[in-house]
C-alpha cells in the first residue's frame, strides 16, 4: 500500500513549493490520492517555506504531517534543524549539501547528501537545484514517474516557460544519478 508523507523545506525562492506541487500533480495524473499543504514564513523570498505532501493509494484523512513523515527534502540549514525530527525511523532524508555543511544527528534514517546547487550550476542554471533534489527523491522512491512530473511541469509552466522544460528534465536526471552512483 502506498502512503508517502513528504516534507519539502527551504528558503522562499528555492522552489520548495513547486517540488511539492509537482509530486501532487503527478500523483493526480497517475490516479493516486494526493494532498499538498503549503506553509510560508514571513517573506516569500528569503523567508522559510515548506510544504507537506501526501501520496496514497487510499483516501487521505488529513493533510497534516505530525512527526510521521516518510521523507524530508531539505534545502537549507534552518529546515534541517526544524524537520529532521519529523521523519519516521527508516525514512528518507535528502539534504542539499551545497548549502548545509552539518550532518544529520539521526542514525535511524536513510540519508542522502546531494550537492544540488553545485550540480545545478554545472547544468548552467542555479535555479534547478530543487529539480535535482526532486529527481533524487523520485529515483529513491518511484512514488510517481518522471514522465508524470514532466507532464505536470509542462502544465504548470505553460507556454511562456516551455523553453525551461529541457533543463528541468536534465536536472531530474542529474538528481537521480546523484543517488545511484
Amino acid at each position: 500500500m502506498l502512503n508517502e508523507r513528504i516534507i519539502c523545506a527551504g528558503f522562499g525562492g528555492q522552489g520548495v513549493m513547486l517540488m511539492g506541487q509537482l509530486i501532487s500533480y503527478a500523483g493526480m495524473l497517475e490516479d493516486k490520492e494526493v494532498s499538498w499543504l503549503p506553509s510560508y514564513g514571513p517573506e516569500m523570498r528569503g523567508g522559510t517555506a515548506n510544504c507537506s505532501v501526501m501520496v496514497s493509494s487510499k483516501p487521505i484523512g488529513s493533510p497534516v504531517i505530525a512527526n510521521d513523515a516518510t521523507a524530508a527534502i531539505i534545502m537549507n540549514l534552518p529546515s534541517l534543524d526544524k524537520f529532521e525530527v519529523e521523519v519516521l525511523p527508516e525514512g528518507n532524508l535528502l539534504i542539499n549539501s551545497s548549502l548545509i555543511e552539518r550532518k544529520t544527528k539521526r542514525t535511524d534514517l536513510h540519508v542522502y547528501y546531494i550537492p544540488a546547487n553545485d550540480l545545478a550550476v554545472e547544468l548552467g542554471n542555479a535555479k534547478v537545484a530543487n529539480m535535482i533534489m526532486l529527481g533524487a527523491y523520485l529515483e529513491l522512491t518511484k512514488i510517481v514517474s518522471v514522465e508524470s512530473v514532466m507532464a505536470a511541469l509542462k502544465k504548470t509552466f505553460g507556454e511562456s516557460k516551455a523553453h525551461l522544460l529541457k533543463i528541468n528534465e536534465e536536472a531530474l536526471k542529474k538528481g537521480a544519478e546523484a543517488v545511484t552512483q
